[in-house]
């Protein structure tokens, strides 16, 4: 190990930079819920998907990962031109490893656009429901469809598939640096919400279906563990962009979202609400 430089040896700064990888690769999964709310039982099947969730990243991703970094150096020449699975798979001698890879990621890449327009579709129906977005979003089929925010999300997402043909590597590091802020934001309001709302209902005496392990220590864990990366991408000066930029963006969105808040009837946003 000393011979390729040690543990972390282009500094913490790597490490974070992999980190905002992580949380890119990793937006979405509560995906998951969203579907599972839609079927016939939400409640069982939430707990289920889950838990799926959790062994599945436990066995496609980290078990991969310690293969890869237990076979490819860090430093290997061909690493960056080839990728990491490819390049692991050569080392090992299995044939055919660029077909294997390109094709590994064709059906990831078309399984994430499947889920994407789904959850799209149903945040734009969401937004649409409560007036934070235009009325025709929240209209429905006879099934129940939201076929406009379908189409809506459809359309957004081959403009920006076009839009990458033309700059393809500045349109991902871009969507790559601004996403992993915004998903360490997003899951910071999604464990302070937690916090209050689980306050809420036990003033209220409402049973919970689901309890959360090691409630709320754990909560908390995870609210200091996001603040402490925001705080180090804050001070390291290749990521102080994305979160200013994040941070920017957030105010703005909570500005938008009072000023319509007030607009719209009380009575009005709790029937959307509920």
């Amino acid at each position: 190990m000393e011979e390729h430089g040690g543990f972390a040896p282009n500094g913490l700064s790597a490490v974070v930079g992999a980190f905002i990888t992580i949380m890119f690769s990793f937006i979405g999964t509560e995906a998951v819920t969203i579907a599972a709310a839609e079927s016939d039982n939400p409640a069982q099947n939430i707990a289920k998907a889950t838990r799926s969730v959790i062994w599945r990243i436990g066995v496609f991703y980290l078990l991969s990962i310690f293969v890869v970094i237990s076979v490819v150096p860090w430093n290997d020449p061909q690493l960056a031109s080839v990728g990491s699975y490819q390049r692991a798979l050569e080392l090992m001698n299995i044939p055919h490893a660029k077909f294997l890879v390109d094709a590994v990621v064709l059906i990831a890449v078309a399984s994430c656009m499947n889920s994407s327009i789904y959850i799209a579709s149903r945040m734009l129906y969401s937004l649409g429901r409560r007036g934070d977005a235009p009325k025709a979003l929240k209209v429905t089929s006879g099934e129940g469809v939201p076929r406009t925010a379908v189409i809506a999300s459809t359309v957004l997402g081959a403009g920006i598939t076009l839009f990458s043909y033309f700059m393809p590597a500045g349109l991902f590091q871009f969507l790559l640096a601004s996403s992993g802020a915004i998903a360490l934001l997003v899951y910071l309001a999604i464990a302070i919400s937690q916090l209050r709302m689980r306050r809420l209902l036990r003033q209220q005496n409402v049973e919970l279906t689901f309890r959360m392990w090691l409630f709320p220590w754990l909560t908390w864990l995870v609210i200091v563990f996001i603040c402490a990366a925001l705080a180090v991408m804050m001070v390291t000066p290749e990521h102080r962009s994305e979160v200013s930029s994040t941070l920017g963006l957030a105010l703005i969105i909570s500005f938008i979202g009072l000023v319509t808040s007030r607009q719209q009837p009380q009575g009005e946003r709790a029937a959307s609400l509920g």
